[in-house]
This record gives structure tokens, sequence and C-alpha cells, in this order.
């Protein structure tokens, strides 16, 4: 007997996994896997997963529209009862009831006879920094997705491109108000990108650092705080690094934070860093814009010198929905980059030179993902 070529055998496994679905997909096996005692578990559980995704848009706006009323907020003071939630907020005590009904449904409340308090989930939502104000700005993710195959195509224009018009060159952040309310939501959110960024590197004997699109500043005060010999310098555009450093003034390490103004499209990077951080960075761009930065930081770094790149990344070949749903559809709204998987970056570094490359295992996709590389 020959052995299978491994072509031959893939082909079959396929083939076979083509003819299962089509007759998963018979109306008349859904009606007998619902009876049948050995897989009516399994077509619940499935039917239920279903249901959920029908049901998604329904749950966010439920969520946006607790977190637009604060209700969570109100309920850390204590259990209250519909009618106390409805007192201010112009809301119909009866369409309170419908709302606080879903969220307990969703997990953020707990209904105990008349009175509804928080669950552990629903303080999470306002613990987690930035998810607030991240679910708050989704009104113009909604709008921009409300014809969704239009949206496909790219046949609309989006809300979000106006929102985040740094991304098409330094030209486009230029409005104060817009560059206010960008910061601002950055500064609340990359937090925990921070926190997950530096338990999965080491900055060990590096003495200075150069954060590129730093926003904030959170990800090198973080930094910072975590290596007391390290310097960091900000490279930003300078509304955003203006703003950046105002927020800094009064941090304990801002004495080893400086801040150079300047775009990576235009302008060249900083010298004398020994690494290079792009955190929530890479997914703005398109792949030219990625690879033009990548070559600029291999270009500023000495031999032996790190790059270090976090954020939402795609799951490549295992799919996952933070990446792959969520941050795939965001990236697409803004008209510009896209999330690349902890692969796809490495093959970008490579190509620019740089070797060495990590990529490690995320604590939380959903927060960022990591990857690393050396110049040699």
């Amino acid at each position: 007997m020959t052995a299978d070529n491994p072509s031959e055998a893939k082909s079959r496994r396929v083939g076979l996994r083509t003819r299962i679905a089509r007759i998963i997909a018979k109306p008349g096996f859904q009606r007998w896997a619902a009876r049948f005692p050995l897989t009516r578990g399994v077509a619940r559980r499935e039917g239920e997963a279903l249901f959920d995704l029908v049901q998604g848009f329904v749950s966010s706006q439920v969520l946006f529209a607790i977190v637009r009323l604060e209700l969570i907020h109100r309920l850390m003071d204590g259990p209250m009862t519909v009618g106390q939630l409805a007192q201010g907020s112009g809301v119909p005590v009866e369409r309170m009831q419908r709302l606080v009904q879903a969220g307990a449904a969703l997990g953020l409340m707990r209904r105990r006879g008349d009175l509804f308090s928080v669950t552990q989930k629903g303080a999470a939502l306002i613990g987690v920094p930035g998810l607030q104000q991240m679910i708050l700005h989704h009104d113009v993710l909604y709008r921009d997705l409300s014809d969704p195959v239009e949206f496909l195509k790219g046949n609309k224009e989006t809300e979000l491109a106006g929102f985040w018009p740094y991304v098409f060159g330094a030209e486009g952040a230029t409005d104060p108000e817009t560059t206010a309310v960008y910061s601002d939501l950055m500064a609340k959110s990359q937090g925990l990108v921070a926190q997950d960024t530096l338990r999965a590197i080491k900055l060990d004997g590096i003495q200075m650092m150069l954060d590129v699109g730093s926003g904030s500043g959170a990800f090198a005060e973080a930094a910072a705080t975590a290596y007391p010999d390290l310097k960091v310098t900000l490279f930003d555009l300078p509304k955003v690094v203006d703003a950046a450093s105002t927020r800094l003034s009064n941090s304990a390490v801002k004495d080893r934070i400086e801040a150079s103004a300047g775009s990576f499209r235009d302008d060249p990077l900083p010298q004398g860093a020994e690494a290079i951080s792009l955190i929530r960075v890479l997914y703005d761009h398109e792949d030219t814009t990625v690879v033009a930065l990548l070559e600029a930081a291999f270009g500023t770094l000495p031999s032996g010198g790190r790059i270090i790149i976090s954020e939402p990344m795609s799951g490549g070949q295992t799919p996952e929905k933070s990446g792959d749903v969520y941050f795939a559809f965001y990236c697409m709204a803004m008209r510009t980059g896209t999330v690349r998987s902890q692969n796809r970056i490495a093959e970008l570094l490579k190509t620019t030179g740089f070797s060495d490359v990590q990529t490690p295992k995320s604590a939380r996709p959903f927060v960022t993902s990591v990857v690393t590389a050396t110049k040699p």
C-alpha cells in the first residue's frame, strides 16, 4: 500500500468537509439534529451562537445607550429601581424597563425583584481605560456600516476617515478640536496596550528609545516608569506632541521624556535611539507607507538595535474576532491601512533588513499583539 500524496489527502479532507456542510445546511437535518439526543445539545449551542450573530447589532446599541445614559455609573451607588434609573434621563419608565432588562440579559446588570444592580462585567466597563469613550465614538462607525455591501464596494464616503485625518499626512491633523478628541481617546485607551506590550518584551540595557507615532505618550510613560534608566523621545505631529507634553508635565518620569515634532511620512526620524517603538501605528497605513517607515527605522537604528511593533492584529491562518472582525472593518472605515497578522508584519520586517523576528503569543489579542526584531 502506497502512502497518500499530501495534496490528494488534503483534497479529500476538504471534499469531506464540503459534503458534511451541505448535509448540515439542509432544513430536514436541522430538524432531526434538534430532536436526536446525541446532537440536540450541539444543535442548540450552534443555534444560540447564530442568534448572537443575528442580534449583535442590537446588543451593541443597548450597550451604547447604557453608556450614554451612564446607568452603570449610577448603579455603582447601589441597587435602583427602573423608576429611579429613568429619572432625569428623558426615557419613559416603560422603555427604561426594556433597556435595563436587556442590560441584565447581556450580563452588565443583575435583577433581583424590582431592583437592578451592577455586575462585575458592568463594573469592568467603567474600569477599563478608554472603553466608554470608544463605545460612544462608535456612533460614527455604525453610520459608516449602515449599508455594509456598499461600504465593502468602496462606494461611500466614511465619517471615520474625517475623524482620523492624520493618517493621510501631517496636513490632515491641523484642526485643534479633532486633534484634542483624538489625543484624549488615545490617551485613555493606550494604558492597556502599554501594559500588555511591556509584558511581552524586555527593554533591559536600552538607554534610549524613540516612540514613533507616540500619540499621548502613554506607552513612553509606562516604559520609562518600568525601566528607571530608560530615556524616551516622543515623535509625532506638532499638535499631538504638544498635547502629550502637556499631559506628561506632571508625570514622575517627565525628566526622562522629551518631544520631537515631525511626520514620519515627510521628515527624518530623530537619531540616537537603541530601540524604536511603533505602538498602534502600522495598522493605520497602507503597505507602501509601512515599508517606508520600517526602512527609515532600519536606517536610524544602530547594529543590534531593536524595533517593537504593538497593535491589534489579524489572526492570519487562524482568524479571530477582535482583529478580523472589529479592527479589520474599523480600518476599512478609516479608508487607509489594514490589520496585519504577526506573520505578515514579520515578512515586512525581514524585507526591510531586520532579523531575529519574534512573535510572542498575545495574552489578550483584543488589546494588542506584539512583533519585535533586531537590526543585524
